[in-house]
C-alpha cells in the first residue's frame, strides 16, 4: 500500500512539475538524476528450426550499474552491443519479461506512466511528413500538455520551441513524405526532438539521433542537444562511432561490450583510464574509434610489447576490459554513490512501467486525431485519386462489356455475370486498406505509449476517414456509373437499393482486410493470407458452383462468404419481377427456358422473400462488426515494446 501511495505522489510531482514549466517558459529547468542498479536483461531464443526448437536465454545486458545526471550521457559500443536495449530499459519502454534490476529517478522508483512523461526520440523519424513543423508541434501540444494549460500559453510554448531549435525558417514548411519534398534531415529530427520537448520532460531520451545525418548535421543536432543540457536538462543518449567534436560535447560515457559494462564516467577522464590499463591512443586519433578499436581487439591500439596479449581472442579481451573496470576506484566510487541513493529510498517495490495516461479527455483526442487524419489525406491525395481513376475505369469497362442488356435468355447470363464481377472488385479492391495500420505503424506505437491518445481514438479515427474517403466515394462512383450503362432495372428504389448493397460489401470487406491486416507488419505477407480469402470466399459465391448442390460437410463455408451475401441481395434486387419471356408465344418457349426472375433464383436456391433480401445485409452488417472487433483487439494487444 505504502509503495502504491508513494508512485501517486511521484506521478503527482513530475507531473505538477511539467506544468509549472510550461507555464514558466523560457527558464532554465534542472533534469532528473537516473541511476540504474544491476540491471540484467535477457531474451528466449529458439535454438532450433523455425519456432519448434529449444528455447534458451541469451544475455543481452549483464550488471549495468551507474548514475545519469543533468547533461549530455553519451551510451557507446559497437553494433549489438546493446545500447538500444539499455536505452530503453532506462526509458521504461523494454518489456520487463527478462528483466532484472532497478532504474530510480531522483532516487525513487519510476513512476508507473513514465515513458509519458519523458521524452524519447526514435531512431527513425516519426513525425507526420504531410503536416508542418508548426502543425506538428500543434498537435503535441494540444494533446501531451496538461488540458488546463490555456491555448495562449501553448502557441507561446510552441513559438518558444521553434526557435529554440532554429525552425523558425521552416516553421510553415510541410515535413515532408516520399512523394512531398519537405525539410532537410538536420531539420526534421530537430522537429522529433521538438515533439518531445514540448512537455519539457524531466529526462530526453534520443536512440541514435545521428543516423541518416552526414557529418556537419550530425554536429549541429548535437550542439543543439549541448546547449539545452548546459541549461540543466537530462539527456541520454545512444550513439555508434560519433566523430572527435561531437564526442567532445559529452558529459558522461557509458561504453558496452556485448552487454557490459567496461567504462562509465566522465568522458574527458576515459582516456586517461585505458591509458592507465595499458591502452594509449594515438596522437590526433578519435576517442570513439579509438575505443571500438579496443573493443574488437585491434593489436594496433596496444601500448604493451607482450606478444601474447596481442594475441588474445576478442572474448579474453572483453573479459579483462570488465575485469580491470570493475577493479578502478571509479567503479567503486560508483557503487558508493549507489549505494547511498538505495538508503535513502523506501524498500518499496517496484512500481509497474506499463500503464499509460492521458492529459486530455476522450473527445478532444478523437477531434485533434481525426483533424489530422483528414487533413494528411487531403495533402497526400495522390492515393484517393487513382484509386477513384481505377475505380472510374473498372466502371467504364463492365458498362461497355455488359451494355444494354436485354430482358431475354443472354440477358439472364449477362446480369448475373455483371452482378458477380461487380460485388467480387468490390472485395479486391478493398484490399488497399492493408495498409491502413502497417504504413503508421511506427508512428501509432511511439505515440500511444507516449501518451498522445487512446488507442480507441486512434482505431475509429481511421476507420472512419478510410470509410468515407477510399471506399464510400468509389463504391457510389462505381454504382453511378455500371448500373446505367448496363441498363439494370430502371427505378430509383432498385438503383438505391444497389448502391446501399455495393457500399456495404465494399464496408466488410475492408473489415475483413484490417483484421488480417491489423497486427501485421509487412504489408506483402497481409496481401498473401487476404488474396487466400477471397478466392475462397469468390468460390462459394455462388457463380463458379451452384450452391444447393454442395456436399453438407462443406457448406457451411458460404456462410463465411462475402461475395455470396452481396450477390444473393444483388440478385433479389434486380433479377426480382422482371420477365424473360415477354412477346414471346408460348409455343415457342422451350421446355426448361426460365421467363421469370423468380425461377431464376429458386434455382440457384436464392430466398427472395422480404427477410430473404435484408438478411443478406443484417449478415455483412454482423460480419462487419466482428471483423472490426477482432482488427482492434489486435491493435489493442499489439506488442508495443521491443
Amino acid at each position: 500500500m505504502a509503495g502504491n501511495i508513494k508512485t501517486d505522489i511521484g506521478m503527482m510531482e513530475l507531473g505538477q512539475t511539467t506544468t509549472r514549466k510550461v507555464q514558466g517558459a523560457g527558464t532554465s529547468q534542472r533534469g532528473a538524476t537516473v541511476s540504474f542498479h544491476n540491471i540484467h536483461y535477457k531474451v528466449k531464443k529458439s535454438s532450433g528450426c523455425l519456432c519448434w526448437g529449444k528455447k534458451t536465454s541469451q544475455d543481452i545486458l549483464v550488471d549495468l550499474n551507474g548514475i545519469m545526471k543533468p547533461g549530455l550521457n553519451a551510451i557507446m559500443g559497437a553494433t549489438g552491443s546493446g545500447k538500444s536495449s539499455f536505452l530503453d530499459i532506462l526509458a521504461a519502454r523494454k518489456s520487463p519479461a527478462g528483466l532484472s534490476g532497478q532504474v530510480l529517478i531522483d532516487g525513487a522508483h519510476q513512476p508507473s506512466n513514465f515513458k509519458c512523461l519523458s521524452g524519447y526520440v526514435v531512431q527513425d523519424d516519426v513525425v507526420m511528413g504531410t503536416l508542418t513543423v508548426r502543425e506538428n508541434f500543434s498537435f503535441s501540444a494540444a494533446l501531451r500538455l496538461p488540458s488546463n494549460v490555456s491555448r495562449a500559453i501553448k502557441e507561446q510554448k510552441i513559438e518558444q520551441l521553434i526557435h529554440q531549435l532554429g525552425l523558425t525558417r521552416v516553421a510553415n514548411s510541410r515535413v515532408g513524405t516520399q512523394l512531398i519534398r519537405g525539410i532537410s534531415g538536420g531539420e526534421r529530427k530537430r522537429t522529433n526532438i521538438g515533439m518531445e520537448l514540448i512537455i519539457d520532460p524531466p529526462v530526453l531520451f534520443l536512440d541514435e539521433p545521428t543516423t541518416g545525418l552526414d557529418a556537419s548535421t550530425a554536429n549541429s543536432v548535437l550542439m543543439l542537444l549541448k546547449r539545452m543540457a548546459n541549461s540543466g536538462r537530462t539527456i541520454v543518449l545512444s550513439i555508434h562511432q560519433p566523430r572527435y567534436s561531437i564526442y567532445r560535447l559529452f558529459d558522461s560515457l557509458t561504453l558496452l561490450v556485448n552487454g557490459r559494462q567496461v567504462y562509465h564516467g566522465s568522458a574527458q577522464s576515459a582516456l586517461d583510464y585505458f591509458s592507465d590499463i595499458g591502452y594509449t591512443c594515438e596522437p590526433h586519433n578519435n576517442p570513439a574509434d579509438f575505443f571500438l578499436d579496443i573493443i574488437n581487439g585491434d593489436s594496433s591500439s596496444l601500448d604493451r610489447e607482450d606478444l601474447d596479449s596481442v594475441l588474445k581472442s576478442r572474448k579474453e579481451i572483453e573479459d579483462k576490459l570488465v575485469e580491470d573496470y570493475k577493479s578502478c576506484s571509479g567503479f567503486k566510487r560508483t557503487k558508493a554513490e549507489l549505494e547511498r541513493i538505495m538508503e535513502g529510498k523506501e524498500r518499496d517495490r517496484s512500481s509497474p512501467y506499463r500503464t499509460v495516461t492521458y492529459n486530455t479527455s476522450f473527445l478532444t483526442q478523437f477531434h485533434w486525431v481525426l483533424k489530422r487524419t483528414f487533413r494528411n489525406l487531403l495533402l497526400n491525395p495522390q492515393t484517393s485519386i487513382a484509386q477513384l481513376a481505377v475505380t472510374l475505369f473498372l466502371a467504364l469497362v463492365v458498362g461497355a462489356i455488359f451494355f444494354n442488356v436485354q430482358n431475354d435468355q443472354s440477358g439472364i447470363q449477362n446480369r448475373f455475370g455483371a452482378l458477380f464481377f461487380i460485388v467480387v472488385n468490390q472485395c479486391f479492391s478493398s484490399l488497399s486498406s492493408a495498409e491502413l495500420f502497417i504504413a503508421e505503424r511506427k508512428l501509432f506505437t511511439h505515440e500511444s505509449i507516449s501518451g498522445y491518445y487512446r488507442i480507441s481514438v486512434y482505431f475509429l479515427s481511421k476507420i472512419l476517414s478510410d470509410i468515407l474517403t477510399l471506399r464510400a466515394f468509389p463504391a457510389i462512383l462505381f454504382s453511378c456509373v455500371a448500373y446505367f450503362m448496363i441498363g439494370l432495372k430502371p427505378t430509383a428504389g432498385a438503383f438505391f437499393l444497389f448502391v446501399f448493397t455495393v457500399i456495404l460489401v465494399a464496408y466488410t470487406a475492408t473489415a475483413m482486410v484490417l483484421a488480417i491486416s491489423a497486427d501485421q507488419t509487412v504489408v506483402a505477407i497481409a496481401n498473401i493470407y487476404m488474396t487466400i480469402a477471397c478466392v475462397f470466399m469468390m468460390i462459394f459465391a455462388g457463380l463458379l458452383v451452384n450452391l444447393p448442390s454442395i456436399v453438407s460437410w462443406l457448406a457451411w463455408l458460404k456462410y463465411l462468404s462475402i461475395p455470396r451475401y452481396g450477390l444473393a441481395a444483388l440478385q433479389v434486387n434486380e433479377f426480382y419481377g422482371l420477365d424473360f419471356c415477354s412477346g414471346l408465344n408460348s409455343s415457342s418457349i422451350r421446355p426448361g427456358t426460365i421467363c421469370e426472375g423468380r425461377d431464376f433464383l429458386r434455382e440457384q436456391g436464392v430466398d427472395y422473400s422480404s427477410w430473404g433480401l435484408w438478411q443478406n445485409h443484417v449478415a455483412l452488417g454482423v460480419m462487419s462488426v466482428c471483423f472490426l472487433t477482432i482488427a482492434y483487439l489486435k491493435l489493442r494487444f499489439i506488442n508495443k515494446f521491443t
